[in-house]
């Protein structure tokens, strides 16, 4: 009983996490757009788009260890983690068409990278409420 209780509290610890994680990489791409906007009005925002592009990808980072940190104890579904992981190989290409200047690649693909995280988003906050009603 008590290994249980143990397992489903670090389970909902990891789920939080994995939210937060999920949360922060979807802000910090939407912030990508806003700073790409700038990069076409603003003389700082080329700075404030390649800054973005760093963190975009720390928190890309941060998502395929909160996905690991929520399958690995909790023995939850691989599938978040072969997202993470997934989004994290988008992400890396996002920056090498960034790099070389390839809009027409780069830009579409931001779209669907923020389109996949708030899907991501909505699926680790229900997944949190799954077990939150254990």
């Amino acid at each position: 009983m008590a290994t249980e209780v143990t397992t489903t509290a670090s389970a909902r610890h990891g789920s939080s996490f994995l939210r937060i994680a999920v949360a922060l990489q979807t802000l910090t791409i939407f912030l990508q757009a806003v700073s790409a906007g700038l990069l076409l009005t603003a003389s700082y925002g080329e700075t404030l788009h390649g800054v973005g592009a760093r963190v975009m990808y720390g928190a890309s980072m941060l998502y395929v260890l909160a996905a690991v940190l929520a399958w690995k104890p909790g023995g939850g579904s691989l599938r978040p983690v072969r997202h993470a992981s997934g989004f994290l190989v988008l992400a890396s290409i996002q920056v090498v068409l960034g790099i070389a200047h390839v809009p027409s690649a780069h830009v579409p693909l931001g779209v669907l990278m923020f389109g996949l995280s708030v899907l991501a988003l909505a699926r680790a906050g229900s997944r949190d409420q799954a077990l939150r009603a254990r």
